[in-house]
């Protein structure tokens, strides 16, 4: 049954929940943010199982070389010693 604006019976709660309707991202991101921190975490593992659901397969794991893990590690280092020497 596809989602409608209005009231609705929360089966949950035993009652009926207006339901508002949102139609654009910043909307739900509005409502998400006013949400209590409890819930906000129950929102994210709903969405987090919706989109492993909807994800399928995953990529195999990618390989990296020994030689290129030293060089990130190199990189990283460096950018942290200018980052100190404030440049």
């Amino acid at each position: 049954m596809p989602f409608r604006c209005g009231r609705r019976l929360d089966r949950q709660k035993v009652g009926w929940q207006f339901l508002g309707c949102m139609s654009t991202l910043a909307e739900i991101e509005a409502a998400a943010d006013a949400l209590p921190a409890e819930e906000k975490q129950e929102l994210l593992l709903f969405l987090a199982a919706r989109l492993r659901a909807q994800a399928g397969e995953l990529p195999p794991p990618r390989k990296f070389g020994r030689e290129q893990i030293e060089a990130w590690i190199k990189e990283d280092e460096e950018g942290m010693r200018r980052f100190r020497e404030g440049r």
